[in-house]
């Protein structure tokens, strides 16, 4: 049965109705989405995101004739497909660990504007209204 706690990486089989299929899990790629896992599929040559509760059930162990084969066959094939999708995973790993690189905004004060108390009614007499009469 699938047990990754003991190595590093695991080769196994997924028996479907499909079909069988070498599968490897490897426990240093990055979490998947929450209830699910990643496996590399021989048969398509690429990692793919399953959902955990449904194909662990049809994971099953090699026996040793069968694993020494598998990473005799796979194996380069394997390193390959994980090198191309860590370097893909990285960079949105680096990515969602940007901190905000922008200046730092600052509060803008709250200031009144000054006023020339000087320059207002400079123009008037203190006695404007008393220049119309009617």
């Amino acid at each position: 049965m699938y047990n990754t706690a003991k190595k590093q990486v695991w080769y196994g089989e997924l028996r479907t109705s499909k079909g069988n299929a070498i599968v490897v899990h490897d426990n240093q790629l990055p979490e998947a989405s929450p209830g699910r896992i990643y496996l590399y599929n021989t048969d398509r040559d690429a990692i793919v995101e399953y959902v955990e509760d449904i194909v662990k059930v049809n994971l099953h162990d090699l026996d040793d004739a069968a694993l020494k084969a598998a990473e005799a066959k796979f194996s380069g094939a394997w390193k390959a497909a994980r090198a191309q999708f860590m370097s893909k995973h990285q960079a949105r790993i680096d990515l969602n660990n940007v901190k905000d690189s922008g200046p730092v905004r600052k509060a803008k004060a709250d200031v009144e504007p000054e006023i020339e108390t000087d320059a207002i009614g400079a123009d008037f007499d203190e006695d404007w209204g008393d220049d119309f009469d009617d």
